[in-house]
């Protein structure tokens, strides 16, 4: 399929840009574990894309006010960050997405539910924090995804109308924050598969950023 035109392309980041969702939800087990809570496929499916609060709420509701979030929020970002201190891995395509772009003088944002230090760190390690006009993180907003607001406050820092960009997503919480924004919103699956929901949103849903990208740009 082809991708109607834009003028700004705003990216989610893990899971989307970068391939950390497979190792976080490692470490979301092991260390559920260690504070001697059984995590299962269930609740993390649920986390998936979520803001802290959401998270936070999300594993109150499932193991109880004993649930210590800030601990195990605190450990699983300790580990998260030992074990990407040689680098952090990007999706495929997802270079030559953002290369392009910038070939193109096509301005492109990160919207993500992360704060500023770890998509600061994460970016970075993975060599993409420079490519970027702008990364809108959760310390910059105050309704997080599914809310419009991360996506909007993207395009307003970009100078671009909402409805002229492009939203690249992977979780079913940023498809609802980008579609609410009223951008063409293009799914790239990554743990979570497209919910009969999404598809009736009318979203694209493709299988890579290389489809992304081959969508964009090749010749009409």
């Amino acid at each position: 399929m082809r991708l109607a035109p834009f003028s700004a392309v705003i990216f989610d980041m893990d899971g989307t840009l970068l391939d950390t969702e497979s190792v976080f939800k490692t470490i979301v087990f092991e260390v559920c574990t260690e504070l001697g809570f059984e995590m299962t496929d269930a609740v993390h499916m649920s986390m998936v894309g979520s803001s802290h609060e959401h998270t936070n709420k999300l594993l109150i509701e499932s193991y109880g006010v004993a649930f210590p979030y800030t601990l195990f929020d605190e450990r699983c970002r300790f580990v998260m960050r030992e074990r990407s201190h040689d680098g952090v891995p990007v999706k495929p395509g997802a270079l030559q997405l953002v290369t392009e772009l910038r070939e193109r003088n096509i301005p492109a944002a990160v919207a993500t539910s992360s704060r500023n230090p770890h998509a600061s760190h994460h970016l970075a390690a993975a060599g993409l924090l420079d490519m970027f006009d702008t990364i809108v993180t959760r310390d910059d907003v105050t309704n997080p995804k599914p809310h419009p607001e991360p996506y909007l406050t993207a395009a307003r820092r970009l100078g671009v109308d909402p409805l002229q960009c492009l939203a690249v997503e992977d979780s079913h919480v940023g498809v609802r924050a980008a579609h609410a924004a009223g951008m063409q919103t293009v799914m790239v699956p990554d743990l979570v598969h497209p919910s009969d929901e999404l598809r009736a949103l009318g979203i694209a849903i493709m299988e890579s950023l290389d489809h992304v990208r081959l969508a964009a740009f090749e010749p009409r």
